[in-house]
């Protein structure tokens, strides 16, 4: 899951930090890819140990991309009054305490506080994500910030890519090919077995909080390493540039996007059980959704070849239709070959992010913070489609809930021929 590149880095006089700073910074790339990854491993868990139907188990994605648009606006306020590294550290606190919340949501056996945790933890990796970003972007020479921009995304999609897997044995672990008959179960019993099977749940946001708060008192002694420079607050929200084809249609691709890409990873796990695609257990499917984003961080290093020679539009065009195409032989066939085709799509969804994000500010000039802004906010279609997808689901099976991210490829595959044409 990508994270959005600072467009610029303003008020920060050029500096040169140690080493140390940048490693430090890669940590957090791969520790909120990690974390957010996770989520993917929560909604059939969940939904399980509820017994919601999609819709409702969609509410974690839901309760944690809101985040994206509640506080994408108070967290550039917040990095710019008090700074980059100490906009580090509040990201981290916060992030940290959600984390912790996962402790007493297991413990009350209550479908709401996995809710609150998630949304709480949004919100710290929002600030992070702001801050991080620029970081890296002056923990060296200017000459080579792309290049360690594209060395933090790595190190995101390496935390997208592994968390899965681990995710999967520490939160899945004890699923069986039969679940537990919650009809047949007394209040009592019920309460009593989900309180047993939330405490699962918790484990690794409590090992991420650990190493979080490692991290906050690193950044919080290291805190005078870059210098502080207050910002004054942008003026306006930068709405008015919704007036410019090119901003609005890239909001409502990054919009899409994300969408598509949670949507389709939110389902990975429950779609894989289907006795018409692999017929494995909980945990070995949990697993597969480590190829999903594998494929979205090999995906990367090649679209960084490609894009070097090749239209940025023409390139999204294709991983686009692409998607689309794998989306429908997955839901038209079975076995192993629905499978991989629907895992493959992660490999198709590897540069769209970036992609979207640089050719909507092209030739945007010095509005370019103000539509950052904006498309940082259209994060929050991973709080919308997935919602829908899953009430699709509950009405006409995941093989057509596909519908709804194809949609949002069909949009992408617009925005990507827009922007090769001008």
């Amino acid at each position: 899951m990508a994270s959005p590149q600072s467009a610029a880095a303003p008020g920060v006089a050029a500096a040169k930090p140690d080493r140390t700073l940048f490693v430090l910074s890669l940590g957090l790339f791969f520790l909120w890819g990690f974390a957010t990854v996770l989520i993917d491993i929560l909604v059939p868990k969940l939904k399980g140990l509820f017994t919601l139907s999609y819709t409702e188990a969609m509410l974690t994605q839901f309760a944690f991309f809101i985040g994206y648009f509640v506080f994408s606006l108070p967290a550039g306020v917040i990095v710019g009054r008090i700074g980059y590294m100490r906009g580090i550290v509040v990201g981290l606190v916060i992030m940290t305490i959600g984390c912790l919340l996962f402790a007493p949501a297991a413990r009350m056996g209550v479908y709401e506080g996995f809710l609150l945790a998630l949304f709480i933890m949004s919100g710290g990796i929002t600030i992070l994500q702001v801050a991080a970003n620029a970081v890296i972007s002056i923990a060296g020479a200017e000459g080579s910030s792309s290049a360690r921009l594209t060395l933090a995304q790595a190190f995101n999609s390496f935390g997208t890519f592994i968390g899965p897997i681990i995710g999967a044995r520490l939160i899945l672990g004890g699923e069986t090919a039969k679940p537990a008959d919650v009809a047949s179960m007394t209040a009592e019993q019920l309460s009593s077995m989900r309180i047993a099977e939330a405490a699962s749940v918790q484990t690794p946001f409590l090992g991420i909080a650990a190493l979080l708060v490692v991290l906050v008192l690193v950044f919080w002694f290291r805190r005078n390493l870059l210098p502080r420079t207050e910002q004054a607050p942008a003026s306006g929200l930068g709405l008015n540039l919704l007036g410019r084809p090119r901003v609005l249609f890239g909001v409502i691709a990054i919009f899409a996007y994300v969408g598509a890409e949670v949507s389709i990873g939110s389902i990975l796990v429950n779609y894989l059980m289907q006795p018409s695609r692999l017929d494995v257990v909980a945990v070995r499917a949990g697993e597969l959704v480590s190829f999903y984003w594998g494929g979205a961080m090999v995906g990367r290093f090649l679209g960084a070849a490609v894009l070097r020679s090749v239209n940025p539009g023409h390139v999204l065009m294709a991983c686009a239709l692409g998607a689309i195409s794998l989306a429908v032989a997955s839901a038209y066939t079975t076995g192993l070959t629905s499978a991989v085709a629907i895992l493959a799509i992660g490999l198709m969804n590897s540069i769209m992010f970036p992609t979207i994000f640089s050719q909507s500010l092209k030739g945007i000039g010095e509005d370019a913070p103000k539509a950052a802004g904006l498309l940082c906010m259209a994060i929050v279609g991973g709080a919308i489609l997935p919602v829908i997808t899953g009430a699709v689901a509950d009405r006409a099976g995941l093989s057509i809930a596909l519908i709804v991210p194809i949609l949002g490829y069909l949009w992408i595959v617009f925005f990507g021929r827009y922007t090769a044409r001008t």
